[in-house]
């Protein structure tokens, strides 16, 4: 009997989807928990454009977990009301390190090439609304500044 040749699966590509300017608050460092050294970000707000339009509500966070090496384990949960009305949910859950000398700086609000550290999330959406967006996943590329952060997000396809 002859082998078949199985079909190879589809390689992945990114499509731009859309931005995030988030405002955040105060950083709240919980020093070091069980889990690790917590510290949590409010997010008071901000902006997201391309795909999806809308504001974000105040009331979210990004849970981080800072390991030994200094690099951070981003755990982002935030709401946005889209141009429509409708409320969405997104999820990023990601990393970012660099250098000590890099990190600390940012963690000093000062402003530091994009280029010199990694920072990197998987975004998902869960909308009742726009089903359309729970259907992919979305991978975002950050800039962290003062007293914001901002990415780009591409669909994966």
């Amino acid at each position: 009997m002859a082998e078949t040749n199985p079909a190879m699966p589809p390689v992945p590509a990114l499509e731009r989807a859309f931005e995030v300017d988030a405002e955040l608050g105060v950083l709240q460092d919980h020093g070091t928990t069980r889990a690790g050294h917590r510290r949590v970000i409010p997010i008071i707000g901000g902006t997201i454009r391309g795909a999806v339009e809308g504001r974000i509500l105040p009331g979210g966070a990004d849970w981080q977990l800072v390991r030994p090496d200094g690099t951070i384990d981003i755990d982002g949960r935030y709401s946005a009301r889209t141009a429509d009305g409708a409320l969405i949910y997104l999820h990023a859950v990601g990393v970012r390190s660099g250098p000590p000398e890099v990190l600390e700086a940012l963690l000093r609000g000062d402003p530091v090439d994009p280029a010199d550290y990694y920072f990197r999330a998987v975004v998902t959406i869960e909308s009742s609304a726009h089903p359309e967006f729970e259907r992919s996943l979305f991978l975002a590329s950050y800039v962290r500044e003062a007293n914001r952060v901002r990415y780009v997000a591409y669909r994966v396809t």
